[in-house]
């Protein structure tokens, strides 16, 4: 019998999961294993608001597909096309096309972009937080800020840059906001120019609250420490322009700010739309088994499996949660498919959220139980080290949160990524599995 082809495109939570079920469910000669990533890690995305404040090392939470993968051919690329009648793949990498590439069995775990709106100035100057060289960049852009507005005589320009808009008052904005907020008040002595009163940050959503993901109780908890910090808040407001050194918002006021970070939520990539199949809200729809069509399945942010315990009947939630958990599942079909073990449906109960605001302060609800304060920032550290899939960046994750109790994290611009590298990935154009 000829060797099956497995392909799995896309190296976030579902496919690097996908792929280690595979790699132990299915025996060396049952079939060749390829994993398509755009990068040679993956990010563990719930811990890039830390690397933007600069509490951790950038490469504390990416993973080496390399190392952790060892039977698994990964192919640094990106997918621009997939013909399923011909079961193969149009691939590109940095030095030109690859393949086509074909396969028998086919697992797209795309991931997701950083959602856009029609707004004027948002691709040009709005900050994203879906990757590890956007949260490089915006750690070394917040840090130039103090810089600048030290040195300007003009008071108008120090107070733009000295205002800070976070967009999108969800899990990863009010972590961001919360974070950057406490590292730029405690680099403040470092600057004999700045004032306490001189810094201004600002969440803002169209939302009536913030955090609705955690609830109404947790969400009014996390909005006390962020009010009592000085932060302000304009919940049932949307920006509607940005420039260079303004920001209009939908209530009419026009803010001087020179930094807008835009995280309003995200969605599947280009590659999702060309595929021509049914989709709900931009994913593409699945059954309980995670399979999109005979020998395809889908999972994690690109995928809109139904959830059974949902009393609204809605999707399950494009979280890393969701998508570890589909990884494992549709690792399982495909071995199923090739006769290795038996089919699984996707069925899985919400486990809860946990959102670090920095500080000894988070809000947290694991299965269900609301905790505040430091109790559940203990839970929220635990969380993070047991969900990381790495031993070792577990100890180096470690290390570094214990060494930010006695010491302060070094707060220096390492200029490494270009800007135009740390931009918006827009929804219109472009393609590939990930960024």
């Amino acid at each position: 019998m000829p060797r099956s082809s497995v392909v799995v495109v896309g190296g976030g939570f579902a496919g690097f999961f996908a792929s280690s079920v595979l790699e132990r469910l299915l025996p060396p000669e049952a079939a060749d294993l390829t994993l398509i990533s755009a990068t040679d890690h993956l990010c563990y995305s719930p811990l890039l608001p830390e690397v933007a404040s600069g509490r951790l090392d950038p490469r504390r939470i990416a993973v080496p597909l390399h190392t952790r993968l060892r039977r698994t051919r990964i192919v640094q690329a990106r997918v621009e096309d997939v013909d399923f009648d011909q079961r193969t793949l149009e691939v590109v990498a940095d030095h030109g096309p690859i393949g086509p590439v074909s396969w028998d069995r086919l697992a797209l775990t795309t991931g997701s972009i950083t959602r856009t709106l029609p707004t004027p100035g948002v691709d040009t100057y709005a900050l994203g937080l879906k990757t590890l060289v956007e949260a490089q960049y915006l750690h070394d852009h917040v840090l130039r800020q103090l810089e600048l507005a030290d040195s300007t005589p003009d008071p108008i320009e120090r107070r733009a840059r000295l205002t800070f808009v976070v967009v999108g008052a969800g899990y990863t904005g009010t972590e961001t906001a919360a974070q950057l907020q406490r590292m730029t008040m405690t680099q403040l002595d470092r600057f004999p120019r700045l004032r306490p009163d001189d810094l201004r940050w600002l969440l803002v959503d169209l939302a009536p609250a913030i955090l609705p993901e955690l609830g109404t109780r947790l969400g009014r908890a996390a909005m006390r420490v962020i009010r009592e910090r000085g932060m302000e808040t304009r919940l049932g407001t949307t920006v509607t322009a940005i420039d260079h050194h303004s920001v209009t918002l939908s209530d009419g006021d026009t803010l001087a700010a020179c930094t807008v970070v835009w995280t309003v939520g995200v969605t599947p990539p280009p590659l999702i739309r060309q595929l021509a199949l049914p989709v709900h809200r931009g994913r593409l729809v699945v059954d309980e088994q995670l399979r999109l069509r005979d020998g395809v399945w889908a999972a994690g942010d690109s995928a809109a499996a139904r959830d059974p315990f949902s009393q609204t009947d809605a999707d399950y939630p494009p979280t890393a949660q969701h998508a570890q958990r589909q990884g494992v599942i549709i690792g399982r079909n495909i071995a199923a498919s090739l006769g290795y073990g038996r089919p699984r449906r996707y069925r899985h109960g919400d486990l809860g959220l946990v959102a670090d605001l920095g500080g000894v302060s988070a809000v947290a609800r694991p299965l269900g139980l609301p905790l505040t304060g430091p109790v559940a920032k203990v839970v929220t550290k635990g969380y993070h080290l047991y969900a990381l899939p790495s031993g070792a960046n577990r100890i180096r994750v470690a290390n570094d949160w214990i060494t930010n109790l006695v010491s302060r994290p070094i707060a220096a611009q390492l200029g490494l990524v270009d800007r135009q590298a740390a931009q918006l990935v827009r929804e219109q154009g472009g393609s590939g599995a990930v960024r």
